[in-house]
């Protein structure tokens, strides 16, 4: 299979320094996506504006990495706002370039609006498919900049065009998918929710006090870190004004803003900054802020690892990849509550989030966190497992691989090339498999002898899911209450909640579905138990209102998941999340993952049998028996306690 592909982003090259007012989070997404989809197999192209008459037309950055300059306009640097008018003379000059190839592209990948124009103009021309990832809606930022917007008034609607001539749309959260649908009417179908990423190498926990002594920073102070693009719409202001409120807790607060167009910033030459600076004069708080200027990605992980707490309060932001950055380091996040941070960012667990431009709901929760040593210990565990379980820009690739593969599948099915469908399918499958079998190895025989354990302490085991997951779960618990490979053993108390048909159509119907699981929880489980929840999006409302209640009895939560895990990875003790964003890929896995846990567990309490028998009745016995007890059938002859397991 060709796996050349070509990424478009007019204005945002890997190459570019990163944060000025047009340089941040979408050069790293490129860069980032394009060096681990090259790890897969790819053979990438990025696209990007020649904005320096100095600049190669061909800049080989990886082995299978290409960085193009297109010529489309003056070579300098431009506002982003006023590039639209070169989009066309950007197709004319890629088209050249992409028919001189040897290879034919397999695919288009476009970032922003702009290059989405791009793409739709070159899938016109050559017939080749594309996906987009817009990183922010015009309409969005229409409703929080107004007239200060600059960019053209078509934008809004060549979104809509491209949506609509798109193969594929990329949603960065759960809000952006909510802006594509209610604000555009964009074809559900066409979008798949992948996150933004972070690089364990780049960003990992570093000692705190080494890191302040590298940089500079007073040893014992409380560090509120704050760091990004210096322009209006990231609410440095509130932050400022949060750092004021501050003063009278006993605080000793110093405030780092890392970020701007410059490596010092100038009072004459910076618009934002110098009003900052004179909101932070008023305030009474300039000696109490540090403005460090623009800093290489090389200094970011020491600035994120001597800080206490992160601060991100943008008025909107689509994904926002620094609170993935600063959680990896270990540092809690306080974040607005928009777009991608309200989604990276679990409340109450790696941080809190508040409302937008509101200082003094920030200053609480800045007050809550620096004065509470165990609560910052607490959200960095959390923090860190958080992130590299399910935001590496690994498994950010490998979500994207999925997204390629499934329209060039479509493509062959255009085609009407039956074979090659199906033989795509089985080598998708295959992909997700050996991908799995790469991450989730160590989970698996994890959680199989939990599982066991749970059963040889005379625990029982709760299962639930929906849909397709329902049967699934249904399926598990058939093959442990009956029997899975072992032939002569006992049952094992597995207690599926869909089997009670008359509870669920009748609390559902009387009182609400989002509770159903929950209530069965309450009503079955003891603590010790576990709860297994099967959901291949992690966001149904009755699977996250049972794990909350299974935590209050003191259960403990085994999740299968799929995609990116959801909200239920932020619940569960041990996730099993297939990296796939297929539903059909996630619940093949599924059961896959159901047949090794039934397989660990035999083999596991088969191995306990064995070490007690000798001493005749085994407790694993008595456990096992438990629930045949609990019923009145205490009576069981010798010869079948020690033949459990034939």
């Amino acid at each position: 299979m060709n796996k050349t592909i070509a990424l478009i982003s007019e204005h945002a090259s890997p190459l570019a320094m990163l944060g000025g007012v047009d340089s941040g989070g979408q050069n790293i997404y490129v860069g980032e996506l394009a060096r681990q989809l090259a790890t897969l197999g790819y053979t990438v192209d990025v696209f990007t504006r020649r904005d320096d008459p100095k600049l190669p037309i061909e800049v080989q950055w990886l082995p299978d990495v290409r960085i193009v300059h297109i010529e489309a306009g003056p070579p300098k640097q431009l506002p982003k706002e006023t590039l639209f008018q070169y989009m066309d003379a950007f197709t004319e000059s890629m088209e050249a370039f992409m028919t001189r190839q040897p290879k034919r592209y397999t695919l288009l990948h476009a970032n922003f609006w702009m290059s989405g124009y791009v793409a739709m103009k070159l899938k016109e021309r050559l017939g080749i498919p594309f996906v987009v990832t817009f990183h922010a809606l015009g309409k969005v930022r229409l409703m929080h900049q107004r007239e200060t917007d600059k960019f053209p008034v078509e934008r809004c609607d060549v979104e809509s065009q491209i949506m609509q001539a798109a193969d594929g749309i990329i949603a960065e959260c759960p809000q952006d998918e909510a802006d594509l649908i209610q604000l555009y009417q964009a074809d559900a179908d066409k979008i798949t929710m992948v996150p933004c990423g972070f690089s364990p190498h780049e960003f990992h926990p570093i000692d705190k006090a080494y890191a302040r002594m590298l940089l500079d920073l007073h040893p014992t102070r409380k560090i509120i870190l704050q760091l990004g693009r210096m322009v209006p719409r990231k609410g440095i202001d509130t932050v400022i004004q949060a750092l004021a409120q501050l003063r009278g807790s006993a605080i000793d607060a110093q405030l780092v803003i890392v970020g701007g167009e410059y490596e010092k910033p100038h009072l004459h030459a910076d618009v934002e900054y110098r009003r900052l600076m004179e909101m932070a004069s008023v305030l009474d708080v300039a000696d109490a802020i540090s403005f460090e200027g623009r800093k290489n990605r090389e200094q970011l992980k020491y600035f994120y690892s001597a800080a206490d707490v992160f601060v991100s309060t943008p008025w909107y932001e689509p994904f926002g990849i620094t609170p993935l950055e600063a959680m990896a380091c270990g540092t809690p996040v306080i974040g607005a509550k928009v777009g991608g941070i309200q989604y990276s960012v679990a409340n109450g667990k790696t941080g809190f989030l508040v409302r937008p431009k509101d200082p003094e709901a920030l200053a609480r929760k800045l007050e809550l966190v620096l004065k509470n040593d165990d609560l910052r210990i607490y959200m960095q565990h959390n923090a860190i497992k958080r992130v590299n379980e399910c935001f590496t820009w690994k498994k950010v690739a490998q979500q994207m691989d999925e997204v390629y593969r499934g329209l060039t599948a479509a493509q062959l099915d255009n085609a009407n090339d039956d074979k090659q469908v199906i033989a795509g399918a089985f080598q998708e499958a295959a992909d997700i498999f050996r991908l799995s079998a790469d991450s989730l190895t160590d989970t698996v025989l994890r959680a199989g002898k939990m599982l066991a354990k749970t059963f040889a302490k005379g625990g029982k085991v709760l299962v639930c899911g929906n849909g397709g997951s329902a049967a699934e779960s249904l399926h598990f618990s058939a093959e442990l209450l009956g029997r899975f490979e072992l032939p002569n053993r006992v049952g094992l108390p597995v207690i599926s909640l869909m089997a009670d048909a008359a509870m669920l159509t009748a609390w559902s119907n009387d009182v609400g579905f989002d509770d159903i699981f929950a209530r069965e929880v309450e009503a079955y489980g003891r603590p010790g138990d576990v709860l297994m929840c099967l959901s291949t999006s992690g966001n149904s409302p009755n699977i996250l209102e049972a794990m909350d209640k299974a935590k209050q009895l003191g259960m403990v939560c085994v999740a299968l998941l799929g995609n990116d895990g959801g909200r239920a990875a932020a619940k569960g003790d041990i996730n099993l999340v297939v990296p796939s964003s297929s539903t059909q890929r996630i619940q093949e896995l599924h059961l896959h993952i159901i047949h090794l846990l039934c397989t660990i567990v035999e083999q596991k309490l088969e191995d306990y049998s064995a070490k007690h028998q000798a001493s005749g009745l085994s407790s694993l016995i008595q456990a096992v028996d438990l629930p045949y007890q609990q019923n009145g059938k205490a009576k069981h002859h010798a010869k079948q306690k020690s033949h459990i397991f034939g």
